[in-house]
């Protein structure tokens, strides 16, 4: 069966059909580095690692993009709070700095896979110049005061990503008293200079890049003029991801063919905020429960496109879930003691290809993952009765089993690790599960980073020639 997605640009789902395949090329917005990241940012960074390591199991060569606005005016407040009197220009880079790195700390404390290619606003402000001097050079958008603004009237079908029609639109559009816009709706590929403010010399006169032209210059830089898959929040629709469009094919390029928005994240029914005492980051996260997989169980209960509102109630479920598998890792240690699944005689052990079959029927829908983690929970139950039986073969249908629950739950981004290293080997399996998506994804330096840290736990990896991995621990 293959893979079907919801595109946001025709309201439909659609075959997935890559331009170029098997490669697949995704472009996902990335994060304003001005404060800490909150679960709703997890969220998005999650979504697209699931979709990401789903299609490479299937065979799919991606390559995963996702940006940083490391230039911005929340950026610049942010600087002005944090390092009053500083020069400017360096505070503005000590924010961005600092709290990129704390973004990449989360993403590994979640092991989230790192992107292809992250890239930063600031290392692209000459090629955003050039694709606004083409804009200009096109009739699309025009100087005013300082400002280079695109010029809405010259796109085509704008209001066709959010659904909206160009005369609607004006209606609620405004023009702030420093603006020289024709158009309420026009918005800025360059903003002049203000006095002490990061800046860069252009063509128009000293300023900086609007938002909008970001996104559009460095996905073409990085993956082409079009390219699979562009992803973001439901939020981004509209301004932002509607002005890419618009931008990118003024100046000729056919941009992105499927869009991807997921729901927004709601705390006890209230969208977060610091002022409202319930802002949420992952350090608040971990430090509370100490588990990244149940923050990833809360994720996966709720399909990517739905809102999913956070409570310590949906968490305590998202526990009860995941005792599940400790239950019965605790079980098969009891009776059967450290598992090796690498030995595994060949067989179809009852129903548990049929369950694989299935868990990849929700993944090809949409990338479904409530019901992709029902069968897990399926196969679970499966092997509880298997437990109960007192078939012969009965060792090898659980271990059939669980090397089925771990190839699928790496899928999905779980690790089960928080597993005492003494009562379970699960944390090899998955390690090993790990090791072979990056190596199959051709990072051998993060492949190897992975069997150096089992070294150091003792525990020997050893490749084949039919292409298997067997691990066995040090004497």
């Amino acid at each position: 069966m293959s893979v079907h997605i919801y595109n946001s640009l025709t309201r439909k789902k659609e075959e997935f059909k890559p331009i170029n395949p098997p490669q697949v090329k995704i472009y996902v917005c990335g994060p304003t580095v001005y404060d800490e990241a909150h679960i709703g940012h997890m969220r998005s960074a999650y979504i697209f690692d699931v979709i990401r390591r789903y299609l490479t199991t299937q065979g799919f060569e991606v390559k995963f993009v996702r940006n940083v606005t490391d230039v911005d005016d929340k950026i610049i407040d942010r600087a002005r709070r944090d390092f009053p009197g500083e020069d400017l220009n360096q505070a503005v880079s000590k924010v961005s700095r600092n709290y990129l790195a704390a973004y990449q700390k989360d993403m590994q404390e979640l092991a989230i896979m790192p992107p292809d290619a992250e890239p930063k606003a600031s290392e692209y402000i000459g090629e955003m110049v050039k694709f606004i001097e083409g804009l200009v050079k096109k009739g699309a958008a025009y100087q005013a005061g300082g400002d280079v603004y695109f010029d809405i009237v010259k796109a085509k079908g704008y209001g066709k990503l959010s659904n909206q029609s160009l005369e609607r639109m004006e209606i609620g559009a405004r023009v702030l008293p420093h603006e020289n816009k024709h158009n309420p709706l026009d918005f800025a590929l360059w903003k002049r200079a203000k006095e002490n403010e990061p800046s860069w010399d252009s063509p128009f006169g000293r300023g900086r890049p609007g938002w909008h032209i970001e996104c559009s210059v460095m996905s073409s830089d990085i993956l082409g003029d079009e390219f699979d898959i562009h992803g973001g929040g439901l939020d981004l629709i509209f301004p932002h991801h509607e002005n890419e469009i618009a931008q990118s094919e003024a100046a000729g390029r056919k941009f992105a063919r499927y869009w991807l928005h997921h729901g927004l994240l709601t705390i006890n029914g209230q969208k977060m905020s610091k002022s409202l005492g319930n802002f949420v980051t992952v350090g608040d996260f971990l430090a509370k429960y100490k588990n990244a997989d149940l923050l990833k169980l809360f994720f996966l209960s709720t399909h990517y496109a739905h809102p999913v509102d956070y409570t310590e109630e949906k968490i305590e479920e998202a526990k009860k879930g995941y005792e599940r598998f400790l239950i019965l890792f605790q079980k098969l240690d009891r009776k059967f003691g450290s598992r090796d699944f690498t030995r595994l005689p060949d067989g179809s052990w009852g129903n548990i290809n049929r369950f694989k079959e299935e868990f990849e029927k929700a993944m090809d829908d949409d990338f479904n993952t409530p019901e992709a983690l029902g069968v897990l929970f399926t196969i679970v139950n499966e092997c509880n009765k298997i437990l109960d039986n007192e078939q012969d073969d009965r060792r090898f249908m659980l271990q059939y089993a669980m090397k089925t629950i771990f190839e699928l739950a790496g899928i999905l981004g779980l690790s089960f690790k928080d597993i005492p290293g003494e009562k379970s080997d699960t944390w090899v399996t998955v390690a090993i599960t790990q090791r072979e998506l990056l190596r199959q994804e051709k990072k051998y330096k993060e492949a190897d980073e992975i069997r150096k840290m089992l070294e150091e736990k003792g525990v020997i990896l050893e490749d084949t020639q039919d292409g298997k991995t067997t691990w066995r621990r040090k004497l």
